[in-house]
């Protein structure tokens, strides 16, 4: 079955979704992302995708504070990207307890970064965040062309001991328009890697054809503003019901 991963991308403190990356396209859904936090793992999701825009956006990660709170608030796996282009970054983030960072620009700029970080922490713990437009990788936000084809990035890197990258279609995230089916298939079973789909998804629809890529590697999928926007059955009545909990149950650390 086909991990469901909720996103929580970190803009200035608070919990948004961007269209396309694009910055000014903020739209807030929550002025609390440890609060988010809680609020997915009351409704059973077995991990947590978070990303620090700012970081992205300005080349190191700088929501520290807030990807801390969440990882002290729940018991489940939390992974993370956003300006991780330096091993002292990287460590400080697995010192807050983290289970999994993704590398995106220094996988592109820094290969030698990566490889450490391989070595250091397993292909388990290192994921590559591969962000896709027309088939070209972009890199620093998603602000520069990376000058790669994401395929052939992706084979490369599965020759040098990467496992898993996080696939995003760049032209659909936060569009709501559905993911690219045909291109995460193409690109899982050209590379052999673990893939976790991202970008697109609009409906419990989507999920039923990610699942039929489960044998190509296709084993996750992250979902943003289709959660946030009650895309999903049952997702609204969960929303109403937790307006009047005080308590969401045994979701915190101890």
């Amino acid at each position: 079955m086909i991990l469901v991963i909720p996103a929580i991308d970190l803009r200035q403190g608070k919990c948004v979704r961007l269209v396309k990356g694009e910055a000014g396209t903020e739209k807030i859904y929550s002025d609390d992302p440890t609060r988010m936090a809680i609020v997915w793992r009351g409704e059973n999701f077995k991990a947590l995708h978070v990303v620090d825009l700012d970081g992205a956006f300005e080349g190191r990660s700088v929501n520290f504070p807030a990807l801390k709170a969440i990882v002290d608030a729940v018991d489940i796996p939390v992974e993370f990207g956003g300006g991780l282009r330096t091993y002292e970054m990287v460590k400080e983030a697995f010192d807050i307890g983290i289970y999994r960072a993704i590398i995106g620009t220094a996988a592109v700029e820094d290969e030698e970064l990566l490889f450490r970080l391989l070595q250091e922490y397993g292909p388990r713990r290192i994921a590559v965040g591969i962000d896709m437009l027309d088939g070209i990788v972009q890199i620093k936000g998603w602000q520069n062309s990376g000058g790669v084809n994401a395929v052939e990035l992706g084979k490369h890197l599965k020759n040098k001991g990467v496992a898993r990258v996080i696939y995003t279609d760049i032209s659909r995230d936060g569009t709501l328009k559905g993911a690219n089916i045909e291109a995460m298939k193409e690109f899982a079973v050209t590379t052999g890697l673990r893939v976790t789909a991202s970008g697109g998804v609009k409906s419990y629809e989507d999920l039923i054809h990610l699942q039929e890529l489960e044998p190509y590697g296709v084993d996750s999928v992250i979902v943003g503003k289709a959660l946030y926007e009650n895309r999903f059955p049952c997702v609204e009545l969960w929303r109403l019901n937790e307006r009047v909990l005080d308590d969401l149950g045994p979701t915190r650390r101890h």
